[in-house]
C-alpha cells in the first residue's frame, strides 16, 4: 500500500520510497524528499510565483528524461496553478507556494526549473541569469575565473550578483533587477557575454557553437529569454549522485583551484545551510535590484 503522510494539513501518497534513484551512491526516493523537506525553506522562496517546468526523472538518470510544463494529470486541487502565455496560445503550469506543493511536486521525481519573471508579471524580468558552462577539458575552475569577471562588471552598473554551482560541471550567476522586458535583460546579457570574451578570448566564448567551446568557457546569455527556464537553486540535478545546485560564497569561487571544491550533494545541504543560511536570499528581498543600464 502506498504510504500516506500529512504535510500541513495536506495528505500526500508517497510511492517507491526504497527506489534508488542515483545509482552510484544508491540515493533513494525517500531521501530525496527527506532533502526537500530540509531544504524547503531556503528552496520555496526561489520558486514562489515563478510558473514551474519540471524535468522528470522517475527511473533515475538512467531512464527517461522528460520536460513537463502543463499541470499534470491527477494535480490535486490545492496546488495553485497560474494560466500562462505560450507560442501556441495560453496555459497553465503549476506554482508551488507551500510545503505541501513542494513535497507533492518532489514525489514527481523532477529538477525544478523557473523562468527570470513572476507569474503577475510574464515575460517581465525581475532576475538576470548568466549560465557559464565549460567546454572540456575547462572546468568549473575555469567558470569561476570567468565569474568574478562578470561579478565586477555587473557591480560597475550597479548590479549585485550572486554564484551557485549548476549542479553538473558549471556556474550559475544570478541577479535581481528591477522589472524590465524579458527581451531587454536578454539583450544585456549577451552584451556582457560579449564584453567577456573581448576581455578574455582565450577563456570566453559567446557563440553558442559548439565546436568553438573545447577548452573554454561559454556565457549562456540566452536563458533569460521569457520562454527559458533555469535550474532553481537547491533543486536535485539527474546525475549519478545526488548534485545539488548550490548557492556558493563569492570566498569560495575566488578560492576554487578544483572543480571537486565546488561539487555539492544533496547531504552536504543542510550543514551549509545551519553555516551560510540561504546566500541568494537577497534575490527574494523586496529591495537591492539593480536597474538595467
Amino acid at each position: 500500500m502506498t504510504p500516506m503522510t500529512e504535510v500541513e494539513g495536506r495528505r500526500l501518497a508517497l510511492s517507491n520510497l526504497e527506489k534508488v534513484l542515483h545509482p552510484a551512491t544508491g540515493f533513494t526516493k525517500g531521501e530525496l524528499l527527506h532533502y526537500y523537506a530540509t531544504a524547503a525553506e531556503a528552496l520555496l522562496p526561489h520558486l514562489r510565483d515563478r510558473p514551474l517546468s519540471f524535468l522528470r526523472y522517475p527511473d533515475g538518470p538512467d531512464g527517461q528524461l522528460f520536460f513537463v510544463k502543463s499541470v499534470p494529470p491527477g494535480t490535486p486541487d490545492w496546488v495553485s496553478t497560474v494560466e500562462v502565455p505560450r507560442s501556441e496560445g495560453p496555459a497553465r503550469q503549476v506554482v508551488v507556494q507551500d510545503l505541501p506543493s513542494l513535497m507533492w511536486a518532489a514525489n514527481q521525481v523532477t529538477e525544478f526549473h523557473t523562468p527570470q519573471w513572476r507569474a503577475r508579471t510574464p515575460g517581465e524580468a525581475d532576475r538576470l541569469v548568466l549560465d557559464l558552462d565549460p567546454g572540456a577539458p575547462a572546468t568549473v575552475v575555469e567558470c569561476c575565473e570567468v565569474a568574478l569577471w562578470l561579478r565586477e562588471r555587473l557591480a560597475a552598473d550597479g548590479i549585485a550578483a550572486y554564484a551557485k554551482t549548476s549542479g553538473s560541471k558549471g556556474l550559475h550567476l544570478l541577479a535581481a533587477i528591477t522589472t524590465a522586458p524579458s527581451e531587454r535583460a536578454t539583450e544585456y546579457a549577451k552584451r556582457l557575454a560579449v564584453e567577456a570574451e573581448q576581455a578574455m578570448p582565450e577563456l570566453v566564448v559567446h557563440r553558442m557553437t559548439r565546436s568553438l567551446r573545447p577548452g573554454k568557457v561559454f556565457v549562456d546569455w540566452s536563458q533569460n529569454a521569457a520562454k527559458k527556464t533555469t535550474a532553481a537553486p537547491y533543486t536535485l540535478r539527474a546525475r549519478a549522485e545526488p548534485m545539488v545546485s548550490t548557492p556558493v560564497t563569492w570566498e569560495e569561487v575566488a578560492g576554487c583551484r578544483a572543480p571537486e571544491r565546488l561539487a555539492f550533494r544533496a547531504a552536504d545541504l543542510a550543514p551549509r545551510l545551519r553555516d551560510f543560511g540561504d546566500l541568494m536570499a537577497p534575490l527574494c528581498a523586496a529591495e537591492g535590484a539593480g536597474a538595467l543600464p
